[in-house]
């Protein structure tokens, strides 16, 4: 057989070969697709039912759960949650109750702000509210998203801002007090330790010189800059005033005790915040 016959019969049985396994792994693909629209099937979910029960078990006038109940589930009492669900529903798109929306899914938005609540607060899987309010593991962790940026939204020029010059003066005030002038509060290694220190927007205004400016005297040295109380994980920065870790006479010994003292507040405030919201504590659960 010559080189070109051998060419020819070769190029045929590869085209061959090709189309057999172009035709298999495209079939497969097909396959897997329509087994997956079918596992997908609609579940009817009766979600006027499940707003139905929220509503009475929470909102009504006569609601079967007291209101010392409903703070314990919500992590907050019944007026703060309503105002954040009238902020929502009159400010957020997704909450709003426009027509359109009810009918695609059939929820209010007391069912919208309750579901985010209960996974932050038990730091639960998205799919755990599905048998009590009647939503999907995807409409909950919708809710959830939108609910979290909603709420920066709403209130993060309140709670979220840099401190104001009267609240820099009172937080120098509570300082000096303590035993500690110019010092303006205390980091804790709770969540907020140094694998995260690059991206806390914390220390960028020192960063970029545009830290508050004061004056105050310590051991007849005059200092400048404001500080924070840390533990001895954080570097060793000027912004920073760390324990005593190993103290070698009375004098040491009380700076310790008194510098870490006033560093619990802040993981105080994380122990009522983990106590309170699940997710805080641990990561939730998709």
């Amino acid at each position: 057989m010559s080189s070109s016959s051998s060419d020819e019969v070769f190029e045929e049985r590869f085209d061959e070969v090709f189309e057999e396994i172009f035709e298999d792994t495209f079939t497969n693909i097909v396959e897997a697709q329509t087994s997956n629209q079918r596992s997908r099937a609609y579940i009817e979910r009766n979600r006027e039912g499940g707003q139905d029960r929220l509503w009475n078990d929470y909102f009504s006038e006569d609601s079967t759960i007291s209101s010392q109940l409903f703070r314990h589930r919500f992590r907050m009492n019944k007026d703060l949650f309503l105002h954040i669900v009238h902020g929502l529903s009159e400010n957020i798109p997704f909450f709003q109750q426009r027509r359109d929306a009810t009918e695609r899914f059939g929820l209010s938005v007391q069912q919208k702000c309750t579901a985010a609540i209960r996974m932050l607060a038990y730091g639960s899987a998205a799919d755990t509210v599905d048998e009590y309010l009647r939503l999907g593991e995807t409409t909950a962790l919708s809710c959830l998203h939108n609910f979290t940026d909603g709420i920066i939204q709403l209130f993060g020029d309140d709670y979220l801002r840099r401190p104001t010059p009267e609240d820099l003066q009172r937080l120098l005030d509570i300082g000096e007090k303590r035993g500690f002038p110019g010092m303006v509060g205390s980091i804790d290694c709770t969540l907020n330790d140094i694998n995260v220190l690059d991206q806390s927007p914390v220390f960028d205004d020192l960063l970029e010189g545009r830290a508050p400016r004061v004056r105050y005297m310590v051991n007849r040295h005059m200092y400048k800059l404001t500080y924070y109380l840390t533990d001895g994980i954080y570097p060793k920065w000027l912004t920073f005033i760390q324990s005593i870790k190993l103290p070698q006479c009375p004098k040491q010994e009380l700076f310790a005790n008194v510098q870490e003292a006033a560093g619990k507040d802040v993981e105080r405030v994380f122990g009522v915040l983990q106590a309170r919201f699940g997710i805080v504590k641990n990561p939730v659960r998709t």
